[in-house]
Formats: C-alpha cells, structure tokens, sequence
C-alpha cells in the first residue's frame, strides 16, 4: 500500500482525556482500572470507565443522537485539538473528499437497555423518546460525526468485533488509494453497557481482578471503554520530524471458531504476515509489537504461537489492555495511537498488570516501560469469528 500520514490522532480512556494523559500514565505502567460499579451492573470484575462522559450531552442540533456512545465519539474528538485538525482537512480538501471511518462493537446499545426499562406495561412498547436509527444503530457513530464535521465524503461503520476499529485504517486506505478521498477521519468508539458486561460474563471471560495479559496466571479480560480518533491523509506539503506514517494493513477471517482463536493462532499469523507484505518490510524491521493481549488463556496463548511463528523470541512486545481494559470495538484505533505515542516518544510500553510471564508464551514481553529507539511498530486486533487485522506504523516518512 502506498504510505499515508498521521497527520493527527487522539485517544480518550480511563487513564484520561487526550495524549497526555495516556502517555504519563502508560510511561508510568498506571492502570485506570476500578472494580464495576457502572450503572446497576452487579457482577464481581474490574472495568475501565471513562469518568463524566454523561457530563456531556450533545448540543442541541445533534439532540437526536443522543446517548452515551456519542457523548464520548464528541468528547474525545474535542481532546488535543483534533476536530480543529479535521475540520481543516474538510476545508482544504473539500467536504466531499473527506471520509469517515468508525469501528464500533455495541454501539448506542446501553439506549436501547434503558428504553427496555420503560417500555410500556400493557403493550410493550418502547417509549417513543427511543431512536434506534439515531443512537444504539452502529452506522449512526459514523453518521454523528459526519453531520457534526460537515463531511460529505464516503461514510461507515465496521462492527468485527475487536477488530472492528482496527479494519477502518485498512478501509479507509483502499478507498484513498483508489482515488475516492483525498483524507479520512478514521477511529473507533465503544461504550460501556450491560450487554457487554453481562454478555462477557456468562461466557466466563472475565476476571474478578484488573486483567494480566500473558501472566502465568491470568484468567479473564478487563472490559473498558474509550475513544479513539486518527486523520489520515494522502499527502502533507510539511509533515512534522516526528510524523507518524500507516505503512501496511493485514487482515484474514479464519473463522476458526464463534468465540475462540484458532490454538496456534493460524489467522493470525495470516494477518501480521499480510501486513508485513503489505508494507514491503521483513520481519525484522519491526521494533515493537502491542499484543492482542486480552488476558484470557486461550487468546493470549494462541497470539504467543503466532507472533513467534513470524518474529520469533527477540521482538519486545507488551499489551496495553492491563492499562485501559479491553475497549472492544475501539481497542484496534486506540492502540494504533499507542504505537504512534511509541515512535514518536521513543518508549516501549510495559504490561500494566502482568506480574509473572507465562512461560508457555515465548515472547520478549514487557512488563515495564522503558526508552527504546523506535523506527516500526506492529499492532494486533484480534475479534470473535476469526476477524483479524494487524496494522504497521512507522515514524519516518518513507
């Protein structure tokens, strides 16, 4: 693929609002997660919520939108002056050139739980308060933002899962390429709900303590939300030293499984290796690696037989989830801009809440941060049913 600039990016977790928060706390090996006490959720595991989303309710001209996922899509678009970067892309490309790129898991969901709640006794009925097409609709996170920045360019959600905002820069890309946009706002944002929560539960997947991805004795994901945003662009007339560039984007469905990676992580494996050709660099040129890494036996299991299978013992990797839980729909954006924070920082994050490593897992993997001079990171996102994508940045322009 031909290379495409990062011109701007944002993440929003609970370890804060905006970059600077993210990369104090992840320099830090900080975790921002709590035990659950979202909303009536009665279940003994440990979340990352976003403190004050619902303190923020959409203005007036997006009232119909309304709800706790886009009151966060909002929120973090304000953070590290980021709408203003889109918004000048709009003016300068042209509102048609422009597109929008959203990966979602439940989306607006937690509206339609609450509409449930009110339904009416004798009929049944949802309260006519309640707009699917507007709020629990995945296609309406792509739609709000798009109304709300003035896009008029190409415009979609991806729902894959874990995947699912990790697909939009592989998305996103092929439509620059092919010569329908000339930029595109791409990200992820999942919000917390009792589907998830529960949902998660009963398939016993998580865990009673802050998650510890690739310990010897983990047992469960930390379920978190959080937004996450990057504008890419074709070309930049003076991108900054320190740019960040998308050089490659693999992705395969192995299908292996409803809810299960394949043992030795064969789709996986496909994937890193698509993204690796995908970018014209061997192996070797890859200097960090974030992990899947959700803290369940089987998956992180399964992605050590992967990543050794293609990179081998030497390359240092680590998973993030530990600092700001698994944000599902959002975890492939969000770690993007890890990476980005990597190359541009020049550290390797550690794995917040990893004490001791698997043994059965032979991969360098950090437990603590630490300075590194980074030239290529590769990111894993990894979703139910097979859906696989793995994206590869770099930090000086190709």
């Amino acid at each position: 693929m031909k290379p495409l600039l990062l011109s701007a990016y944002t993440a929003t977790t609970c370890l804060g609002v905006g970059l600077d928060a993210h990369r104090v706390a992840l320099r830090e090996d900080r975790s921002g997660l709590q035990p659950c006490a979202f909303e009536t959720v009665d279940l003994p595991t440990w979340i990352g919520e976003v403190p004050g989303v619902d303190d923020h309710p959409l203005p007036g001209e997006l009232s119909a939108f309304d709800c706790r996922n886009h009151r966060l899509a909002l929120l973090a678009l304000r953070a590290d002056g980021f709408e203003a970067r889109v918004r000048a892309a709009v003016a300068r490309y042209g509102a048609d050139r422009v597109g929008v790129f959203m990966g979602t898991s439940t989306s607006g969901i937690l509206e339609t739980e609450l509409a449930y709640r009110q339904r009416d006794a004798a009929t049944g009925a949802l309260p006519p308060s309640f707009h699917y097409a507007t709020t629990h609709n995945p296609y309406a996170l792509a739609e709000v933002l798009r109304t709300h920045l003035g896009i008029a360019g190409m415009a979609t959600t991806i729902s894959t899962a874990c995947s699912s905002s990790a697909k939009v820069f592989a998305a996103a890309a092929r439509q620059i390429e092919l010569g329908t946009l000339d930029a595109a706002l791409v990200g992820g944002v999942d919000s917390l709900c009792l589907t998830t929560l529960y949902g998660f539960a009963s398939l016993e997947l998580t865990s009673t303590e802050p998650c510890r991805p690739c310990d010897v004795n983990r047992n469960g994901i930390s379920i978190g939300e959080g937004a996450a945003y990057a504008l890419l662009e074709r070309s930049c007339d003076a991108p900054e030293p320190h740019a960040v560039w998308l050089l490659g984007a693999g992705e395969s469905s192995d299908a292996y499984h409803m809810s299960s990676p394949h043992p030795d992580g064969l789709g996986a494996q496909m994937a890193m290796q698509a993204a690796l050709r995908s970018a014209s660099l061997p192996a070797s040129a890859i200097d960090y690696i974030n992990l899947h890494g959700t803290a369940t036996p089987a998956n992180d299991s399964a992605e050590g037989k992967a990543v050794a299978a293609v990179f081998g013992a030497s390359v240092p990797c680590s998973s993030t989830k530990g600092a700001t839980g698994h944000t599902l729909g959002a975890a492939g954006a969000l770690e993007a801009v890890v990476c980005a924070l990597a190359l541009v920082d020049g550290f390797v994050p550690g794995s917040a809440g990893t004490h001791e490593l698997d043994p059965a897992i032979a991969l360098r993997v950090q437990l603590h941060s630490a300075p590194a001079g980074l030239r290529h990171a590769l990111t894993n996102s990894f979703g139910f049913g097979g859906s696989n994508c793995s994206l590869v940045f770099g930090r000086a322009a190709p």
